[in-house]
């Protein structure tokens, strides 16, 4: 059996977001016995290039699975265009009105909606028009929590469970609507910091990165899952952070998965250092190493990079040490597979080096 999973470039300059398409099964064999997902879907362009990247490399019109991870603008907005262009079996997809009462009372009365914060809002109006979309097409909408998983079982979805997301929505609506003035005053802080930030060294014992990564409630309500293809473990991360991963660990260790197992990760959040760090990520990857390959890992990264934010080169490092070397898209798709027909114009790609001088964010 095998596989192929095709991470597509999004965005321009240094906005980027999560395009995936990946298919499983007799990639040599009839339609019927692949099984082809969508897991995000990029800014709206993005749909388009997923359409025609599956007609031409995956020959189908049809996606039994589509998933969206969560509902921030640069994995969501594509989806809507593979549900209309493409014939769909299911939808995983949340919705945050059947876990709050506030949520549900926002999305029946414009009133209420607009009393939301900002997050809670974009996050309600993406849910919503994703929906729609999906119920115009006749398309089967399932709630993707932990346990969730394809009819052969190789697809499963490892969090978040559902008590877990429902927490995350009562601290995303509790959380209060910023100003104006306020949120001006931020973005001025935040570029002050940026541009205070010195390097500092790095070796491959000096490890600066930190644990202390924080992430908002959208991000950790990301759908984190898992194909399993012939004894080969790959894991899809969203852009979860340190407390959804940890979950996700826990889970996963009382199941007999040891450190290492996984041949393929996608580092989350497009290489934040918010999002990982090294206690994480010894347990999900192995201590560190030297001269020993474990896997690979894959970033969807902007072309530019210009604050080393995505990915930050820390993070980057980081996973090198511990046996996966990291490859980016940074405006080029990434392909990585097993038991596959070969593709013209696709060949090696370089992971991203070793980097001795890191931004220094004093743990921010």
């Amino acid at each position: 059996m095998g596989h192929e999973i095709d991470l597509l470039p999004v965005g321009e300059e240094s906005k980027g977001g999560d395009a995936i398409a990946l298919r499983f099964g007799n990639l040599r064999g009839e339609r019927e016995e692949q099984t082809v997902m969508v897991v995000d879907g990029g800014y709206t362009d993005c749909g388009d290039a997923l359409v025609e990247h599956i007609k031409k490399h995956y020959d189908t019109d049809r996606i039994d699975i589509v998933v969206s991870t969560h509902t921030d603008q640069d994995h969501i907005c594509g989806l809507k265009t593979v549900l209309e262009k493409m014939r769909v079996g299911q939808l995983l997809m949340h919705l945050p009105w059947d876990h709050s009462a506030t949520m549900e009372r926002a999305r029946t009365s414009t009133y209420w909606r607009g009393q939301l914060n900002d997050p809670a809002r974009r996050m309600l109006e993406a849910a919503m028009e994703l929906e729609a979309v999906a119920r115009e097409r006749g398309v089967e909408v399932v709630e993707p929590f932990a346990g969730i998983a394809s009819k052969d079982g190789i697809f499963t979805v490892l969090g978040p469970s559902e008590t877990y997301y429902e927490q995350l929505l009562t601290e995303l609506v509790g959380q209060t609507t910023k100003s104006a003035a306020q949120l001006t005053y931020e973005a001025v802080v935040r570029k002050m910091l940026e541009a205070a930030k010195k390097l500092v060294p790095e070796t491959w014992l000096d490890e600066t990165l930190r644990d202390d990564g924080t992430t908002t409630p959208t991000n950790n309500a990301s759908v984190v899952s898992l194909l399993e293809v012939d004894g080969m473990k790959l894991l899809l991360t969203g852009d979860a952070g340190i407390p959804a991963l940890t979950r996700v660990l826990d889970e996963l260790e009382e199941s007999g998965f040891a450190s290492g197992d996984l041949c393929f990760v996608q580092v989350p959040h497009h290489g934040s250092r918010n999002n990982v760090g090294p206690t994480m990520l010894d347990r999900l990857l192995g201590p560190m190493v030297n001269g020993i390959t474990r896997g690979v890992a894959c970033v969807s990264a902007p072309q530019k990079n210009p604050d080393n934010r995505h990915p930050a080169k820390k993070v980057t490092n980081a996973f090198l040490r511990r046996g996966y070397p990291v490859h980016a898209t940074q405006g080029v798709a990434l392909l990585h597979h097993h038991d596959a027909p070969e593709r013209s114009g696709y060949g090696s790609a370089e992971p991203l080096p070793f980097h001795h001088v890191v931004e220094d964010d004093g743990g921010a």
